[in-house]
């Protein structure tokens, strides 16, 4: 799984440089997750605008790799396809993560906060 990480100030992106998140990838993503973000900043921006699929196992991936922040730290979503959004509203992790249409109005709300 291929993830590239840059950090401003008390934000750091996490780029995901893969088409899915599925069963195949789910544990490498999990780990590369937890290596990218060990003590790094507040928050956490993940870049999904290259993901076109995800399945339980990848959404599973995900939530693990927020628990895995731990306290005072968030997990936000960015460029979420239109069937990986769906994913996450019809499971309802819309509420659990705070989803962004693009990485954009993700930095933006970061600067606001």
């Amino acid at each position: 799984m291929a993830l590239t990480s840059s950090t401003t100030g008390t934000t750091q992106v996490i780029t995901v440089r893969a088409d899915r998140i599925d069963a195949a990838m789910a544990i490498q993503f999990k780990e590369d997750m937890r290596c990218q973000t060990e003590g790094g900043p507040t928050r956490v921006i993940l870049d999904l605008s290259s993901v076109e699929f995800i399945d339980s196992s990848g959404l599973g991936a995900i939530v693990a790799s927020m628990k895995q922040l731990g306290n005072g730290r968030t997990l936000d979503l960015a460029g979420l396809h239109p069937v990986v959004e769906k994913v996450f509203r019809l499971t309802r992790m819309d509420t659990v993560f705070r989803l962004y249409p693009t990485m954009d109005s993700a930095l933006s709300t970061a600067v606001e906060q």
